[in-house]
């Protein structure tokens, strides 16, 4: 009888296991450009919470520069591709709230889920994780209820509560809404090259904390170079036409390769070209910025 019983108990917990495990929720990972000075992200929180108290969220920033559709794509693809299949990330930079522009869910071919405002923001994971399915958000189902009049918080009454139930598998990608052309709206961005020896890229980001500029220049691109550690490189940056920087920089491994205070140009964690000060903040010091119209080139 004991032998029996304890057959049984087995079965059960193997079972409750199994169970257990087809039923966890994906990570939901929140992006915007609200900061935390008030209940906004909170806000979106509590939304998610309500659908599923079980759901593991997890903030990526808040801290975009408001309404800067450029940089929410940037960390997006930044930082995507280490979260686990599945995931789903909502991000909310969206200065067009209450208009016209649509709400989707992208989902990519590496198996991750967007659920964001069609404005830009998915232009990177789009082109790095490729397109698998576009959805656009049914708001007449997925929709915190009675939030129909509320048009300027479409972060907590419509991404939150979709991307809350679909990590929660209270809805399937399918439920999202109707299926729409495997096209997002992209934001013109120059592509990294190299022609007669000269690499030429773009700097899309700035790494805020240390005032590192990054580029959009990728480590194959710049091998063809034929580099080896402490060989100098001239390095013009421009903001269009205009030369706001100009030197002879080491190509270094690490910041500890060079003096405290000496500029190197080095492999960021992207595997992408990066331009830094030892301890000091290169950005700050030769007044650099990034976009659009920032552009960086590599010459022996």
């Amino acid at each position: 009888m004991k032998k029996l019983l304890s057959l049984l108990f087995i079965t059960i917990a193997f079972n409750s296991s199994c169970l257990g495990a087809q039923s966890q929720p994906a990570a939901l990972v929140f992006q915007s450009d609200f900061g935390v000075k008030d209940a906004a992200v909170a806000s979106m929180k509590g939304v998610a919470f309500g659908v599923s108290p079980g759901l593991s969220m997890y903030d990526l920033t808040h801290e975009i520069p408001v309404f800067n559709v450029w940089e929410a794509a940037q960390r997006l693809v930044q930082t995507a591709e280490y979260w686990p299949s599945g995931t789903v990330f909502v991000s909310v930079v969206d200065p067009g709230v209450g208009t016209d522009r649509k709400s989707v869910v992208l989902k990519t071919k590496s198996g991750h889920y967007f659920v964001t405002p069609d404005n830009g923001t998915l232009t990177l994971v789009a082109e790095k994780l490729g397109i698998a399915a576009l959805r656009e958000i049914d708001e007449a189902v997925n929709r915190r209820q009675n939030s129909e009049e509320s048009y300027t918080f479409h972060g907590r009454d419509v991404y939150a509560y979709t991307g809350a139930r679909l990590a929660a598998g209270v809805i399937s990608f399918e439920q999202v809404g109707g299926k729409l052309e495997p096209k997002v709206v992209t934001l013109a961005h120059q592509q990294a090259k190299i022609e007669d020896g000269v690499v030429y890229g773009n700097i899309p980001i700035l790494d805020p904390q240390y005032g590192n500029v990054w580029t959009n220049i990728n480590r194959d691109i710049f091998g063809k170079l034929g580099l080896s550690a402490g060989d100098a490189l001239t390095v013009k940056i421009r903001r269009g036409e205009k030369v706001v920087y100009s030197a002879k920089i080491p190509f270094a491994n690490t910041f500890g390769n060079v003096a405290k205070g000496s500029p190197l140009i080095y492999y960021n964690s992207l595997n992408n070209v990066a331009i830094a000060l030892n301890q000091g903040n290169f950005a700050q010091s030769y007044e650099i910025s990034s976009g659009a119209e920032w552009s960086v080139e590599f010459r022996k």
